[in-house]
């Protein structure tokens, strides 16, 4: 893939601290915005490379990456090797993508109360599936799930909604594999999810009121008449779609999801004079277009995705949890007959995998194609210089490497 020609941290270094100066960044989101605006830069050091070819001179500069989960370029390989070790965790089943998406009133909430909101929308989503899976009419056994929370929309705003991938089908109580209806072509009509779902999420957010985390507009909720509560006469919104028929299309499919942001670096088409312009698509039409805003804006959309601090948003449910996939899926594989699928080595490193996956060297020399690029010489980060040499060197007052323009 091309280099885009305009990058997330560019817009940072340039009018990041714009928005700290207005006290619009809390100081999580501040580090998110200076780890990728120093990303791939001198700021964070790095290395000289050198072919080691002798027919070649050829030679380049290197910087690290930032590893900040948020930035657009640190999680490609991260999502390899997560769909690698997923390849060996896939049923030979079918699979269905269920998404479960929060009314837009509840957002604010969400914003304040990050880690209370999600962990419970994980549950209910969770709780919502097993309520028709222990049904005999529904299934009758125990299911699984693969949960990945998303907080954002095609233009940035917040859309907060989790991707499920639940194989169409459980493990029964005499351990036999048991298919969805219609031969896992069918599980639950997507207006009953909806009204389940909706009935355990306001379930718990009336003990998140009791617990005084959350204010909801319109009023508290009341457990024997939530019903005349405006958020419950809202839509909420169960959307499935057809199954995924393989193993391999579930596990590459996931993996389109897994590691994602907000915004990848190639969606920005243009940025100058203080206005940014990436591309969308409007589902409302299915047409693509390009969003103008402005740069600050456009930063404050994209900052509002930063996740709490440690929090997991990837999860597994059921009989792909950690604690039971090992036997659950061992189990389903013997009675389908089908041969396991090969774990990746452990103590691998990346450039192994690199290598594995696309059959040559992460270091290959771009210009004979023939050597390797070995490293013979040291960056040392920026803000290490600055430690050792005082305050002759100081801190720049923007983001990342360059100071802010006004």
């Amino acid at each position: 893939m091309n280099k885009p020609l305009f990058e997330v941290a560019d817009i940072a270094r340039v009018h990041g601290c714009e928005l700290a100066e207005r006290g619009k960044l809390t100081a999580h989101q501040k580090k998110v915005m200076t780890a990728i605006s120093n990303c791939r830069t001198a700021e964070l050091g790095g290395h000289k490379e050198r072919c080691n070819d002798p027919g070649c001179s050829y030679q380049r500069f290197a910087y690290n990456g930032c590893r900040d989960r948020h930035c657009p370029k640190c999680n490609g390989m991260k999502r390899e090797k997560w769909v690698e070790s997923r390849k060996a965790d896939a049923l030979p089943v079918p699979y269905f993508h269920i998404v479960f998406t929060l009314p837009a009133s509840l957002e604010s909430q969400c914003m304040k109360h990050g880690s209370e909101m999600y962990n419970l929308l994980f549950a209910s989503a969770w709780e919502t599936i097993g309520v028709f899976a222990r049904q005999h009419k529904y299934l009758g056994a125990q299911m699984g799930m693969v949960a990945l929370l998303h907080t954002w929309g095609q233009n940035l705003m917040r859309h907060t909604h989790i991707h499920c991938l639940v194989p169409a089908g459980g493990i029964d109580a005499q351990g036999w594999w048991r298919e969805c209806k219609q031969g896992g072509k069918f599980f639950v009509h997507v207006k009953q999810l909806s009204e389940v779902f909706r009935g355990k999420f306001t379930d718990g957010l009336i003990k998140l009121q009791q617990n005084g985390i959350v204010e909801l507009e319109g009023g508290p909720l009341l457990a024997k008449k939530k019903y005349l509560h405006p958020l419950y006469r809202t839509k909420w919104v169960v959307y499935a779609k057809k199954p995924l028929p393989t193993s391999d299309n579930v596990v590459e499919y996931i993996g389109r999801y897994s590691h994602r942001i907000a915004i990848s670096n190639h969606r920005i088409k243009a940025f100058a004079d203080g206005k940014v312009s990436f591309s969308w698509i409007d589902y409302r039409t299915s047409k693509p277009g390009l969003m103008p805003l402005k740069a600050t804006d456009f930063l404050q959309r994209f900052i509002s995705h930063v996740l709490p601090v440690g929090f997991m948003k990837i999860r597994h449910f059921g009989i792909l949890s950690s604690r039971n996939k090992a036997g659950c899926i061992e189990s389903v594989r013997e009675q389908f007959d089908v041969a396991p699928v090969a774990k990746p080595e452990k103590g691998r490193n990346w450039m192994e995998t690199f290598e594995a996956l696309y059959g040559h060297h992460p270091k290959q020399c771009p210009c004979c194609g023939k050597g390797i690029l070995l490293v013979v010489a040291t960056i040392e980060p920026g803000y290490r210089i600055r430690q050792r040499d005082g305050p002759k060197l100081t801190a720049n007052p923007g983001f990342g490497k360059q100071p802010c323009m006004k």
